[in-house]
């Protein structure tokens, strides 16, 4: 089993109701993107990282905001895939302890990640979210 997968059964088993799973899911999504990639997967990752990292929602808020963004079909925006996705990877998260450690790891993860994309997609999400409410 790759980190990747150990990190989904640890989230997926965690028991928070704040649902950090959501959080593995689009930074993996994110980190690992290529052009090859499904608009959609990229753009709901990308909304998911924006939501959690700069306005806090958890992972089930974002599950939600994903929910809404699905209900409506629309050609999804393309996105700048930066050569850089983080510092942080699934393995440097499943080394930290599991627990609050390993907690910490993921929010870094989820950080990194954002970060590598924020200069040049922010706006681009921002305007998205827009259209259903997500975004001030």
């Amino acid at each position: 089993m790759n980190a990747f997968d150990e990190l989904m059964a640890y989230t997926l088993t965690h028991g928070d109701p704040a649902f950090i799973h959501q959080h593995v899911v689009d930074a993996q999504m994110a980190q690992t993107a290529t052009d090859a990639t499904k608009p959609i997967g990229i753009t709901f990752a990308l909304a998911g990282l924006y939501l959690h990292c700069e306005r806090s929602f958890t992972g089930r808020q974002v599950q939600l905001a994903h929910m809404t963004m699905g209900q409506r079909k629309r050609e999804w925006p393309k996105f700048v895939l930066p050569p850089n996705r983080g510092s942080v990877t699934a393995g440097d998260v499943l080394a930290a302890a599991p627990g609050p450690q390993r907690d910490r790891a993921i929010e870094a993860w989820a950080a990194s990640v954002w970060s590598s994309y924020r200069d040049a997609n922010r706006q681009t999400i921002i305007q998205l979210l827009r259209l259903y409410d997500l975004a001030s």
